[in-house]
């Protein structure tokens, strides 16, 4: 094909998105709605993970020596929970900053504590968390088996209620967007079947005339990829407007829920090109293969 008559068919194919200005206006309509509902979807899921690794950061394995460890002992225990798999921070808290503490949190009444400066109560302990929740127990059982450790407080009721929301929604995620997808395709798949209905005769009226499948597809090629790309551009900023309206309303609300929130929440900006090239790519996908399935029945005369 020569380079003006390529040329001329994608000018033929970018005035046929004007000439038939109420299917594309339908077409491009529908498919900003599935877009929408895919990239919201798509934003819940990121940001609910978001939370639940917070939430994951936030629960530490307490880890009591045994009365009487020496210095010595604590060093090699310090060596020994770092070797540990999945331990990502050891952080070691003395008896006297236990007593400290309790100190500090009673006020005033802190002095009643002072009687135990000569004989502590607490045994020293190390602050530990990890990485995986989903092999909390593993990890106490191996840390179980060190030597100088008394005793390993974990809260492994929360961290599997943690671990079980995060794999529902990972799980949920990933099937509303898949199923929103389908959706999206069978829409638009029907809006250009409409369209190229409408066009049949110009399409056979060509076939008669000698032009090849090639000549007759490239301009529904690139009325579907404009189509496609106008949709994911709008869609993709109606999105962002959304999101950033929805953020807006978190920082002025006084819940303090949502200010714990808010912290965790993915600033638009740094998913913004990811996001926008999976809508264009989307868009135009189904919009050159919507036009290029429907096309092909009245090639063949």
């Amino acid at each position: 094909m020569r380079g003006s008559s390529f040329g001329y068919l994608i000018r033929v194919g970018i005035r046929s998105v004007f000439r038939n200005r109420l299917m594309s206006f339908a077409a491009i309509g529908v498919l900003i709605a599935c877009l929408m509902l895919i990239g919201m979807a798509g934003l819940l899921s990121l940001n609910v993970n978001s939370i639940i690794g917070y939430l994951e950061d936030q629960n530490e394995i307490i880890v009591f020596v045994e009365d009487g460890t020496d210095q010595q002992g604590l060093e090699n225990l310090d060596l020994d929970l770092h070797s540990v798999d999945n331990i990502i921070e050891v952080v070691l808290v003395t008896k006297e900053e236990t007593l400290e503490n309790y100190k500090q949190r009673l006020g005033e009444d802190g002095e009643l504590l002072d009687y135990f400066d000569s004989d502590i109560p607490f045994p020293d302990a190390y602050q530990v968390r990890v990485d995986d929740l989903a092999r909390l127990d593993d990890t106490i059982a191996t840390i179980s088996g060190l030597e100088n450790v008394l005793k390993v407080n974990a809260p492994t009721d929360i961290a599997s209620t943690i671990v079980s929301i995060r794999q529902a929604v990972y799980i949920g995620g990933a099937g509303i967007v898949i199923i929103l997808a389908v959706v999206a395709l069978i829409i638009i798949a029907n809006t250009i079947k409409i369209t190229v209905f409408n066009r049949r005769k110009e399409i056979n009226i060509m076939k008669f005339v000698g032009a090849t499948d090639t000549f007759i597809r490239l301009p529904f090629i690139v009325e579907g990829m404009m189509l496609g790309l106008i949709a994911a551009t709008l869609a993709f900023f109606i999105v962002w407007g959304g999101y950033e309206y929805f953020i807006s309303w978190m920082i002025g609300s006084q819940s303090s829920l949502f200010a714990m929130f808010y912290d965790q929440m993915i600033p638009f900006v740094d998913i913004a090109l990811w996001m926008f090239g999976a809508f264009a790519g989307a868009g135009v996908f189904i919009g050159v293969g919507g036009s290029m399935i429907f096309v092909r029945k009245y090639l063949k005369v």
